[in-house]
Formats: C-alpha cells, structure tokens, sequence
C-alpha cells in the first residue's frame, strides 16, 4: 500500500503501538455490508428468506455482511426495497442514533441516502425526513434510494446548510451531519482516495464541518440531538471540530454513546481543549473492527424557555383537483389516505408530511410522497407510490415467483403474458411489491419505471 510519508507519519503519531496492526489490515479484503429495510421486512424474516451467505454484524441490529460473489445488487430482492447495501461501519450513526416515531429528522449531507433509507425506517412512516444534498447530482441519486425504500414522509432538497438555517429554525428534533471529509478511514475499500489526501486537503475539510455546525444548531429544537460523523481519522475533522463547537456552542454538550466490542473513544489530547470528555465520542478503526474507519459524535442541546417558529405550509388542494384519484383510491385500494395531507402540484399528486415549513424558493427534488398524474379522466400511478405501498394495500396483484425468469422479464420493461385482473396491478415478487403494470387484452402492459430497470 503507498500511503503518503505525512500521512504514515501522522498515523504512527495517532496509533503508536497499534500502527502496525493498522497497516496489516489493508492485507485483508474489504467487507460487503447489507442492511435490511425493516420498513419493508423484520431482520429475523429477511434471514429465513435471504438466498445469500449472510454473517451479522454485531454492533449493527438490522445488518449483514454478505460475500461478494453473491452479487445482492442484481436480485429481484433488491428491486424491492427489501435492503440497502451499504459499508458496515457506515451503518453505524443511523444505528446508534435513537430514532422514535414521529420525530422531524434532517439529514443534512444525505446523498447517496445509506443513512437517510435508516433513519425513514426508523420513523415508520410517522413524523417528517428532511434529506439534503448540496450537490444537486448526487442528491438525484439520494430521490431514488428514498422512493425504492418506500419512505412516504420525506422532503428531497438540494440545497446549503445556510438557506436551510432560514426555513427550518429549532425545526428538527434530531440531525445528523455525515460530513464532508478526507476519507482517511476509507483508503482499503476505495484505494484511489489515497492519491487525493494531503495535509491541505484535510485542512480544506475541516473548514467545510466548522461551517455547516453552526447553521445545523440553529436548526436543532432545545431538548434535541444533533450526531456528527466522518469517514476519516484525522482529529481536526472530528476531535478538534468537536470542541471548536463546544467552545463556540454553550448551549451544547456532549451525549454519551454506547460501547460494543471493538469500538475505541475519543481523546482528549486529540482536542484543541481538555474542558470536554471526549471519550463520549467512538472512533472505529479496520484493525479493531469488520469494518472501515469512522467518528461518531452525539451532541445535546440543553433545554431552552424560548422557541423559534417556522411559518406552516398550507395545503390548498380541493378534493375535485384530485377527483380522479380517488376514483382510483376506491377501485383498487384497501386503504384510504388523510384527504388534508393530498396535494396537487403542476397536475402530481403528493402525499406530505404533516407540519412542514413553507418551501417556496428552494431547491425541491421531491415534496412528500410522488403518488401520480392527475390526467383528465385518469390517474396514474407513480414508481414511487407502488414502493411505498404493502401487498394488502392494493386489491388485484400480480405475484411472481422469485425462481421464474418472468420477475427479470418485468424488471427490464417487457410485457408480460400473464394472468390478473383488469386495469392496474401491483406487481410483486413473493408478496413484495416491486412496481405496476396495467393488464388488457391478456397482457400485462409494463410501467416499471424505466429509470430504474434491470440492467
């Protein structure tokens, strides 16, 4: 492995007697990780019907590791939202961040959405997932990930912490930062961020996390939580960006987080102050743990007398705009949806959370759940409604045998010679639901999203 001088240097500095060990590690392969969607399916089910070598990963109550010959990303499992494929220690703040129902969460820097798919889950559909990516490109990617998860409460933005700070004051109950970073702790899953480390690049990093903290904290209610994490080992991105925060930051302290076998804490000397216990924090090294390197962070802010209040966005849509949906709602639903929370934007129809902010003027991807079109005399179902959606939620279904190739055949776009029932279907694999098809003439018309086919 050619690691930079300076960097071996600062890294014996950091390890000491543990450099060696570190070094080792990047003999060993790089593990493959697995995280089931319990929006979709328990952990427990996904074990029993998993058609992979699976070992579970200790620290992390919904993952997996998984071999690489398995190759999960091409099973129609996979299209069905049923897991997310993501780097074991990655898995680690949505894990330990004490998600509750009906919380508002925002996840600031989101994409490609291995966080966020988590942290959706974990509200159960309750409360509001304000996702976030500065970086419109990736926050495409970030859309998707949601929709194929089937979260129906979130808002997809692609926009700075700074305007963010403006609409949503003491708004969230918890945030995570995932931060922008060096990518120390990525260097064997990724060896090519080896070429682009230096000490410049870390300083440059830092900068960025010291500037997006403080628009987060104005965002944070009194009473809640905001978690910090980074890929990377170096102090300035994660110790020292810590108590320069602390310092500047009273109303906040440091929460502790739990220890699992394998998880090493925070120091002190690694700080630019020894007024906070930085052993609250937990850094996990490859040596140490089945896994890459990480920082995770956990900060409280204190109860406060006073609160900051958002203006509410109003929903203004008369049921008539949406008339053709329920139409649709009645022939081929077994489930009615909240007619306040219905809203109808250039002829979408959107189900959205409750008790959002106004929005206007910023960069929208998605507001609340893309159910449709309103046509003039129809409605058509979305991609993203039939992955939000339960098998009992819709009347006629199409269930494909998980061992025929008519599941890839769908999958790909084709139309299918099947039997169902008239008009639309949910099509889905093993009762899972994978997207529609509208059935006529003893054919099964395709209208998985084409975006999203099997390549």
């Amino acid at each position: 492995m050619n690691l930079p001088d300076k960097y071996i240097a600062k890294m014996k500095g950091l390890l000491k007697d543990e450099y060696e060990e570190y070094i080792e590690s990047f003999n060993e392969e790089r593990l493959h990780g697995l995280r089931v969607n319990n929006l979709k399916i328990d952990t427990e089910e996904f074990g029993k019907i998993a058609p992979f070598h699976l070992d579970k990963i200790h620290w992390i109550s919904n993952g997996y590791y998984y071999a690489k010959e398995d190759l999960p990303s091409k099973h129609p499992y996979y299209y069905a939202g049923l897991y997310y494929l993501q780097e074991p220690s990655a898995m680690t703040p949505a894990e330990l961040f004490g998600i509750e129902p009906y919380d508002k969460v925002l996840d600031l820097c989101a994409a490609p959405g291995g966080k966020s798919t988590e942290l959706g889950a974990k509200l159960k559909g309750t409360g509001v997932l304000v996702s976030n990516d500065i970086s419109a490109s990736r926050a495409k990617s970030l859309l998707k990930n949601i929709e194929l998860a089937g979260i129906s409460n979130s808002i997809v933005l692609s926009e700075t912490p700074e305007k963010l700070s403006n609409y949503f004051p003491e708004y969230f109950d918890k945030i995570l930062i995932d931060a922008p970073c060096s990518g120390e702790g990525m260097f064997r899953k990724d060896n090519s961020m080896i070429k682009n480390w230096s000490e410049e690049s870390v300083e440059y990093y830092s900068d960025i996390q010291n500037g997006i903290l403080p628009f987060a904290a104005e965002m944070l209610k009194p009473g809640g939580y905001m978690m910090y994490s980074t890929c990377t080992f170096s102090p300035s991105e994660n110790e020292k960006t810590i108590s320069k925060f602390l310092d500047e930051h009273e109303d906040f302290e440091l929460a502790n987080l739990p220890d699992f076998d394998g998880f090493d804490r925070g120091k002190t000397e690694w700080s630019s102050s020894d007024k906070y216990d930085l052993s609250k924090t937990v850094r996990l090294w490859p040596h140490k743990i089945k896994g890459e390197g990480h920082f995770v962070a956990l900060l409280y802010k204190k109860e406060s007398e006073t609160t900051k209040i958002f203006k509410k966005y109003k929903m203004d849509t008369r049921e008539k705009e949406y008339s053709v949906f329920v139409d649709f709602e009645k022939e081929y639903l077994n489930v009615k949806f909240d007619r306040s929370r219905l809203q109808v934007i250039n002829e979408k129809l959107y189900y959205m959370p409750k008790e959002i902010p106004v929005l206007k003027g910023l960069r929208l991807l998605r507001t609340g759940l893309y159910m449709g079109d309103i046509k003039k005399n129809r409605f058509e179902p979305s991609q993203a409604f039939a992955c939000s959606l339960t098998r009992e939620q819709f009347k006629n279904i199409v269930n494909l045998d998980i061992m025929y190739d008519n599941v890839i055949r769908y999958l790909k776009g084709e139309t299918l010679q099947v039997e169902g029932a008239k008009g639309w279907n949910l099509v889905c694999t093993q009762n899972y639901p994978l997207g529609f098809a509208k059935k006529a003439n003893n054919l099964l018309k395709n209208k998985y999203y084409p975006g999203w086919r099997y390549m």
